[in-house]
């Protein structure tokens, strides 16, 4: 039986969870046994952005510091948050096809580049039913 993604899934590649403090949360993973594998800091339409990744075994946690009145709001949630799911693909351009063609909703109009890892990354994202974000990523090799 074919199925959506047939060999281009490749698993979770990461989960992205929004900090208030960098820093503090650096520290924190980093006692858990979590090391910096990343960082990067890129503009985003409402102010800069700081993403660091952090990793343990084979399991990448991307913590990021949005704009100050993003960064306010997630403040404001008590239990934490995790933004969305990251999967890893082999052909960004592909999974955006076949998932728009299955009839899903992309969130962005095209895969997105981001200035991460050696040569950086590509990336669209899909909503589930609950409205939790659902990432495909691509690390690209150059």
């Amino acid at each position: 039986m074919t199925t959506l993604l047939d060999n281009n899934f490749l698993g979770i590649q990461h989960l992205g969870v929004p900090v208030t403090d960098l820093e503090a949360s650096r520290a924190f993973y980093a006692r858990l046994g979590f090391e910096c594998v990343m960082e990067k800091t890129f503009d985003d339409s409402k102010g800069p952005v700081t993403a660091l990744m952090v990793q343990r075994a084979n399991m990448v946690i991307e913590l990021y510091l949005l704009p100050d009145e993003e960064r306010a709001e997630i403040g404001r949630r008590h239990d934490g948050h995790i933004d969305h799911i990251a999967f890893s693909v082999a052909d960004i351009d592909r999974a955006f096809a076949d998932i728009r063609a299955a009839g899903f909703e992309t969130l962005q109009h095209a895969p997105i580049r981001l200035p991460f890892w050696r040569h950086g990354c590509r990336y669209f994202s899909i909503r589930g039913p609950g409205g939790e974000k659902l990432e495909f990523n691509q690390i690209l090799a150059a």
